[in-house]
C-alpha cells in the first residue's frame, strides 16, 4: 500500500517516531520500512504544515509502498472516522463531545490492546492546579496509572494532577541542554516529567522541583523513589515565594505553565545565575507568536537590573485553532 511517510536518517529516527505517535500520525497498520541509512515512517495522513514544523531535525515528506502489519486490527474496520485520543499509561483519553463515545471507546480497546480504561474529559484544564474532570466510558473505573517515557516512570492520577504525554519530545529537547554539574529549577513541576528526566541524566545535576498542588507533589515524591533519583528536591509551595530561598543558583529555569507563566517572571529572573537560561512556555496567537512574550521577559529582567539574550524561540505544538504552544529561551545576563 502506497502512502505518505517521513524519511529520516536511522540515527535520528526515534524522536520523530515518538512525536508522530504522540500526534496520532504514525500508522501502526503498516510496517516501518528502511532504505540504506534511512527509516521510512508510515503516516495515517499527510501532515499539516504546522505539524511538520513541530518535527525536530532534518527529514523528508515523501511516499513509499509499505507492507501491511498482519493481524493488526484497524480503526477503519470498526469506525467511520478515526478518533482523536491520547494515551497515558494504560488509559486512553477522549473528549466528552465525541460522537458515540461508547463505540469509540470499544474500538480503542480492541485496537490498542494495552489500554485498560477509556476516560472522557468532562471539563477543560481548569482551576489553580490545572486539573480536569473525567468519566469512565469503558474498562476499569480509575484515573490513576503509571506512564513510561524515555525510560522514566511516572505515577499519575489524572484528576488530581495535570499531565500530558504530548510534550515528551519537548522534554527530551530540553534534556539535551542540561549539562553535568548544573542546577535546574522546575517552577511548576507537577508529577515530575521534566525534573526526573534531568535527574536521571546524571546524579551531579541538582534539580529543585516546585509545585503548589499537594497531590502533584505527593506523586512527584513517589516518582522520585520510583526512578531512584535522590538529586530531586521536591517542594510544595508557591514558586514566587520559593524563589527567595534559591535566588541566583539556577542554570536552567523551567516555566511550563502556559497562560500564567508571566505572573512568575520576576521570580524566574531572580532564580537565574549569571548566564542562566529561562525556558518560558506560553499559549500565543498565530499573529503574535513570540513578540509580546519576549517583551514581558525583557521587562522582568530590567526590573531586576539585568539583561537578556535570546537563545531560541519555537512553536512546540498547535494548541487550538490559530493558537500555539510556544517555547522562548533566553539567557539572563
Amino acid at each position: 500500500m502506497n502512502r505518505s511517510c517521513i524519511k529520516v536518517l536511522k540515527k535520528k529516527g526515534e524522536p520523530i517516531r515518538r512525536l508522530l505517535l504522540e500526534m496520532d500520525l504514525l500508522d501502526n497498520s503498516a510496517r516501518i520500512s528502511s532504505k540504506e541509512d534511512y527509516l521510512l515512517l508510515p503516516l495515517t495522513r499527510k501532515p499539516e504544515e504546522v505539524e511538520l514544523k513541530e518535527l525536530p531535525g532534518e527529514f523528508e515528506l515523501t511516499e513509499h509502498e509499505f507492507e501491511e502489519q498482519k493481524g493488526q486490527l484497524k480503526f477503519e474496520e470498526l469506525l467511520d472516522v478515526i478518533p482523536h485520543f491520547e494515551i497515558v499509561g494504560d488509559i486512553a483519553l477522549i473528549e466528552d463531545d465525541v460522537a458515540e463515545p461508547e463505540k469509540v471507546a470499544d474500538a480503542i480497546m480492541k485496537v490498542k490492546k494495552n489500554v485498560k480504561t477509556v476516560l472522557a474529559a468532562q471539563s477543560p484544564v481548569e482551576g489553580e492546579f490545572r486539573t480536569r474532570r473525567f468519566r469512565t466510558v469503558a474498562g476499569e473505573e480509575r484515573t490513576s496509572t503509571i506512564h513510561k517515557e524515555y525510560g522514566s516512570r511516572f505515577y499519575i492520577d489524572l484528576e488530581r494532577a495535570y499531565f500530558t504525554p504530548r510534550l515528551a519530545t519537548e522534554r527530551s529537547r530540553i534534556l539535551d541542554q542540561v549539562k553535568e554539574g548544573e542546577t535546574v529549577v522546575d517552577m511548576f513541576a507537577g508529577v515530575g516529567p521534566y525534573s526526573i528526566m534531568f535527574a536521571r541524566k546524571s546524579p551531579n545535576i541538582r534539580v529543585i522541583a516546585i509545585d503548589k498542588n499537594p497531590y502533584a507533589v505527593e506523586f512527584l515524591r513517589h516518582n522520585v523513589e520510583l526512578n531512584s533519583v535522590p538529586n530531586v528536591e521536591a517542594i510544595e509551595g508557591d514558586a514566587n515565594l520559593e524563589a527567595e530561598k534559591y535566588a541566583g543558583i539556577a542554570d536552567h529555569v523551567i516555566m511550563n505553565l502556559p497562560h500564567n507563566a508571566n505572573d512568575f517572571l520576576d521570580a524566574a529572573v531572580k532564580l537565574c545565575a549569571t548566564n542562566g537560561i529561562i525556558h518560558y512556555y506560553d499559549i500565543t496567537p498565530e499573529d503574535d507568536l513570540f513578540e509580546s512574550s519576549l517583551k514581558l521577559i525583557d521587562e522582568a529582567a530590567k526590573r531586576a537590573g539585568r539583561t537578556t539574550e535570546l537563545v531560541e524561540s519555537r512553536v512546540v505544538r498547535s494548541y487550538a485553532p490559530h493558537q500555539f504552544n510556544v517555547c522562548i529561551e533566553v539567557r539572563v545576563l
